[in-house]
């Protein structure tokens, strides 16, 4: 019988994009000085761990990594109705490229116990390296299906269509899996009110919080420290360097048809000297 299901979602903290984050001198996110979000990629994850609860039944388990603020997000993913959340928090993994994040993250899961399907949002706004959750399925040998738009769960096996160049493959996986959720699933659904009651009411009590967030360390899970953060880090950034204003402009070009369009944009000056270079 199909369910219920445990249900893993990865989240980040990422800064957000319209603030000013500072760079430190390994060349790493000084994220101290920038305003911070939920990573947009992970709202569909959320959305994807969410809907399967909804679906088939489960528990959701949401995992973080960051430093204690990281617990923000946490908290919003509560408030969108998961059921726990684990926040691996530890000054050593500060700098952590994919491979040691990868490497914590896998811990953790372990860490954490049984799971039929693992979330992962496609990818970060501050890496965008699309590289972690295919990873942390190779780390656990699990089947992955990355780019996934839509999916469904048919006598405990997964049903997916996921994202390829020039359309769409359709794929089947045994449970348990690793699914990476492109942003063309489904936009997270807005906060209940029963889910920011319930937070807020957690929040005026630590000892209830501090039972549904668990915050770990590398100790903790059992992760080896010279893999992780700076460390476990194979990846140098050599230099980074500020760049200014682009500029431009924009002309725009109207016509009856896109035949008489395309004659205007061929006449332009701009277009003639383009084609001669």
């Amino acid at each position: 019988m199909a369910g219920p299901y445990d249900i893993f979602v990865l989240v980040k903290q990422v800064p957000d994009q319209g603030s000013k984050a500072g760079i430190n001198p390994d060349g790493t996110i000084d994220r101290a000085k920038a305003k911070r979000m939920l990573n947009p990629f992970d709202r569909y994850a959320l959305q994807a761990a969410l809907h399967t609860k909804k679906a088939y039944g489960g528990r959701v388990t949401c995992i973080s990594m960051g430093p204690p603020p990281a617990v923000e997000i946490l908290l919003e993913a509560l408030e969108h109705g998961v059921d726990r959340c684990v926040l691996l928090s530890d000054r050593r993994l500060a700098a952590s490229d994919t491979l040691a994040t990868a490497y914590a993250l896998h811990k953790t899961i372990q860490w954490c116990g049984r799971f039929d399907l693992i979330f992962c949002g496609l990818q970060t706004t501050d890496g965008d390296t699309a590289q972690v959750g295919p990873q942390i399925a190779e780390r656990l040998d699990l089947p992955q299906v990355t780019y996934c738009e839509d999916f469904a769960i048919k006598d405990d096996k997964l049903e997916a269509r996921r994202i390829i160049e020039g359309g769409c493959q359709h794929v089947i996986s045994q449970l348990p899996a690793l699914v990476t959720v492109a942003n063309s699933y489904h936009p997270l659904e807005y906060k209940s009110f029963r889910g920011t009651w319930k937070v807020q009411n957690l929040q005026r009590h630590p000892d209830e919080l501090a039972q549904i967030i668990t915050t770990v360390d590398l100790d903790k899970i059992g992760a080896d420290c010279d893999r992780c953060g700076l460390k476990g880090s194979p990846t140098i950034v050599a230099a980074t360097e500020k760049v200014g204003d682009i500029g431009g402009n924009c002309k725009m070009y109207e016509g009856h048809s896109p035949e008489s369009m395309v004659t205007e944009v061929l006449k332009s000056s701009d277009v003639k000297e383009f084609l001669r270079v």
